[in-house]
């Protein structure tokens, strides 16, 4: 039997090539999950850029949502304290409370941070005393005390 060796060694050929592709294929394999195994976990980190936004200015937020600015509040006049007696008070509780008494008119209960009258506000009670003031978180204008005990 008579071989044709030109078929041979077309076919040699043919064996090799696809042996080195089968073996190129694997060695890049092996290279890519050697890499993969050795790399730091999470993969690359993205530059971290500084905040190049302007601040926010709360009070023009609160502009923008319909809060009415704080007009400035004119202060109490020393005569005004004459105008309020103290009848009783509450203090035991979280809050607290207390009987005031109007231009001489019956006294009524207040609340802590209740409007007493026009711009006054109730800020604080303690046994026998409420204080007065035109903001919850300002200082009083003036002291209510109830009059002394009798003995």
């Amino acid at each position: 039997m008579l071989l044709n060796t030109s078929d041979t060694a077309g076919a040699r050929w043919l064996v090799r090539g696809g042996t080195f592709a089968v073996w190129a294929l694997a060695l890049a394999s092996v290279a890519y999950w050697g890499l993969k195994a050795t790399s730091a976990p999470g993969g690359p980190v993205a530059a971290v850029l500084p905040d190049s936004r302007p601040p926010v200015d709360p009070d023009v937020v609160a502009r923008l949502l319909g809060a009415r600015s704080a007009e400035p509040v004119a202060p109490v006049a020393a005569n005004v304290a004459g105008r309020f007696t103290l009848a009783g008070v509450l203090a035991g509780s979280r809050r607290g409370a207390a009987l005031i008494a109007v231009d001489g008119k019956p006294a009524r209960p207040y609340r802590v941070g209740s409007v007493v009258d026009d711009n006054l506000l109730l800020l604080s009670v303690a046994p026998r005393r409420a204080a007065l003031g035109t903001q919850m978180d300002g200082p009083a204008a003036f002291t209510l005390e109830l009059p002394a005990l009798k003995k």
